[in-house]
């Protein structure tokens, strides 16, 4: 039995194409791509998250801090360091820098495929630039420093990606439906 002409071309447009079909198993798996058709760059925000919305956050306590510590530097001063202390914060200072490098190296390797991170750092931490840069870097490269000024610094940046991280998971739940789901139940360590 032949169609009418009319549904028959109506059928075939509301058929989706085969590129159609893969370009949505791709978004299931992958989440959608993080640029528009015909673009050659990625948008930066891609990229950076919320980690402008929590640069402004943190640089108040940076600005203040620096400017009391350069105003009256005996306040801030950890009293040397003393060896014992310069040998811990160098340790935390490794591991801080190679989780901070690792998750970058990440981001911009998987992020501009429109990948979601789960391996490396991202396996233990769902943040774990934010949290490697907060907990470890400012707070012991201060201290070997001869500065507790890291400390407060380091609280403000976690403080502000704890502000600002369910907006960026909410974005990643969006993209990446049960994807992201199975992905945060696995992490290690989810309130960090």
């Amino acid at each position: 039995m032949n169609l009418p002409r009319r549904l028959s071309a109506h059928r075939l447009r509301a058929a989706p194409s085969a590129v159609a079909r893969k370009e949505a198993r791709r978004e299931r798996v992958r989440g959608p791509l993080p640029h528009a058709e015909g673009e050659t760059t990625m948008k930066l925000k891609t990229l950076i998250g919320s980690g402008d919305r929590i640069a402004l956050l943190t640089a108040p306590v940076l600005a203040v801090g620096l400017a009391a510590n350069i105003l009256r530097p005996s306040l801030f001063s950890v009293g040397g360091p003393p060896a014992a202390l310069k040998v811990v914060s160098a340790g935390f200072l490794v591991v801080g820098v190679t989780g901070w490098l690792w998750s970058v190296a990440l981001i911009v390797t998987r992020v501009p495929r429109g990948e979601l991170i789960t391996t490396g750092p991202y396996r233990l931490v769902k943040h774990p630039l934010y949290t490697s840069v907060a907990l470890l870097v400012l707070p012991f490269g201060g201290l070997l420093l001869d500065s507790w000024l890291g400390v407060p610094v380091g609280l403000a940046l976690y403080v502000g990606s704890r502000a600002f991280s369910p907006a960026e998971e909410r974005a990643l739940a969006s993209s990446f439906g049960a994807a992201w789901d199975a992905y945060r139940r696995g992490v290690k360590v989810a309130w960090l």
